[in-house]
């Protein structure tokens, strides 16, 4: 399976297309040896850390009780590290510190992951990706000496026979903080033998969560400080999980992947992706074309959507495929000559990431408008009434039939590729806003579309963004309008003085109009 580059493919007949096409599998020849070299010197670069995490000072803040058990019972027969949101083996702090757990008792190592049938209207777009990422960790898991389990059900239901089955003296689980997933880790808290010790580890953030702040942050720059100030605290080299010493009495049951995939209750209309190749090792690629091709211009163009300058990672780091961390100590290493390029780099998958885990886990009402500010809530209210210079249904909104040929393209964008221009995002969202009954109904159509089509819906990042374009999270009051009230407005003209709307239009035309 090629590794995706994380670039969109050329497309056309004749011999212009052909020459394209050879220039294309160079080029991807290419990176699979950059992506190559970046492996063995990350490879490197964790022994040099430690030669396991027995060995390393691992910081313990990254990890909290969920439930207190005794100390490991003499009869365990393994530790249990239960993967959910961060599907990867190596720069994963939760694998790590249920390897560590092994390593000191002398015990086998076991993970699994609960794969549901259906979750929150995700579709075979985003189960596709993650069952194809989660092949790569059961068969790195198995060179390891690791056996990994899918259990297919829900964790409740699943888990703690599993735990009973297996003689487990630890569990360990990464973190979310998300509504679904956090009531996942509660309903097995309850159900869990009450002699095994569970700990929640937060593989995703560089600084915890619950480290970062004890409270909602009003805003960026209200984060920005504590983050930075502990980034040189969390922001270390990991140490390497290691092909596992102690074997387990028995092997983890075949996986029959393609039947688990034929199995799944999902709508399977919304196509799986042809750009993105899901994995670790392809997500790395990604990284690496990143850091080589586009990081240099970051700074200055990412905020044009016809220009090659995002890293495109956001797929990998929503399912935990690559860590944000591992990004962020490869990318930093090019400061001296990108300094701007890196510092917005940091901006964006650090304070920016880790502020909307931080609105997620401290706003139960994350996803609707009872999560806005008072101000942004108060002046809404005021401007239901007003009248809307157009009003669309949510199938018009889904088929890209608006008046506006840029919002249509950027749906497009996002229907076919799963991945909609970080800039456009903001202005898709906000249209929505103008062109919908009420600020509730903008709320919930936007959420839908971006669950629905993006590679990293369901995500902290995305119901933030939603928030910060209809109701003003992490933004402060604007000049009063229609409509809008107080939230900060957008429009196409602003758009025409930022980038050559024309361009993206023609690029993301309806099909049936462009032949």
């Amino acid at each position: 399976m090629p590794r995706g580059s994380g670039k969109r493919k050329a497309s056309g007949g004749g011999e212009a297309a052909k020459r394209r096409e050879e220039e294309e599998k160079e080029e991807e020849e290419e990176e699979e040896e950059a992506a190559g070299r970046l492996e063995a010197a990350l490879r490197e670069a964790r022994r040099a850390a430690a030669p396991s995490v027995r060995e390393f000072r691992y910081n313990k803040k990254r990890v909290r009780l969920v439930s207190r058990g005794p100390e490991l019972r003499e009869e365990a027969k393994c530790i249990l590290y239960w993967m959910s949101r961060d599907q990867r083996v190596q720069d994963n702090w939760a694998f790590l510190y249920a390897q560590r757990l092994a390593l000191k008792q002398d015990l086998p190592l076991r993970v699994c992951f609960c794969l549901v049938p259906k979750f929150l209207g995700a579709t075979i777009r985003h189960y596709g990706f993650m069952l194809r990422g989660l092949q790569e960790v059961s068969k790195e898991c198995t060179e390891l000496n690791i056996p990994f389990h899918l259990l297919l059900g829900y964790a409740k239901d699943v888990l703690p026979p599993f735990v009973a089955q297996q003689g487990v003296g630890g569990l360990v689980t990464d973190f979310c903080p998300l509504r679904v997933p956090r009531q996942w880790v509660e309903d097995v808290r309850e159900r869990l033998p009450e002699d095994v010790p569970f700990v929640q580890v937060d593989a995703h953030n560089i600084v915890p969560c619950w480290v970062t702040s004890p409270k909602q942050e009003y805003s960026a720059r209200t984060i920005r400080g504590k983050i930075h100030s502990q980034l040189p605290e969390f922001l270390t080299e990991f140490p390497p999980v290691i092909r596992h010493p102690h074997p387990p009495s028995c092997p983890a049951e075949p996986i029959a992947w393609d039947a688990c995939y034929s199995s799944l209750q999902v709508d399977r209309s919304v196509a799986e992706v042809e750009w993105a190749t899901p994995g670790t090792s392809a997500g790395l690629a990604v990284l690496q074309s990143f850091i080589a091709e586009r990081l240099k211009s970051f700074g200055s163009q990412r905020n044009d959507p016809n220009k090659a300058a995002l890293s495109n990672l956001s797929p990998w780091f929503h399912f935990g495929q690559v860590s944000t961390q591992r990004a962020i100590l490869e990318v930093q290493k090019h400061r001296r000559a990108h300094k701007e390029s890196v510092d917005a780099f940091v901006e964006e998958a650090v304070v920016r990431r880790e502020l909307a885990d931080n609105f997620c886990y401290y706003n139960e009402n994350y996803d609707s408008l009872q999560g806005a500010y008072d101000w942004a809530q108060t002046t809404l209210k005021l401007h239901a009434k007003d009248k809307r210079p157009f009003l669309y249904e949510l199938q018009q909104l889904e088929q890209a039939t608006t008046h506006d040929p840029l919002w249509n393209a950027a749906q497009l964008q996002m229907v076919r590729e799963g991945k909609m221009h970080g800039f456009l995002r903001m202005y898709w969202a906000k249209k929505i806003l103008e062109w919908t009954r009420s600020p509730e109904e903008a709320l919930r159509f936007a959420i839908y579309l971006n669950d629905r089509y993006e590679l990293d819906g369901r995500d902290p990042n995305g119901y933030v963004g939603c928030l910060w374009s209809i109701c003003g999270i992490h933004d402060q009051g604007w000049k009063e309008r229609d409509v809008f009230g107080k939230i900060r407005y957008m429009n196409y003209a602003g758009c025409k003085r930022k980038f050559d709307v024309e361009q993206f239009e023609r690029r993301y035309a309806r099909r049936e109009l462009a032949h």
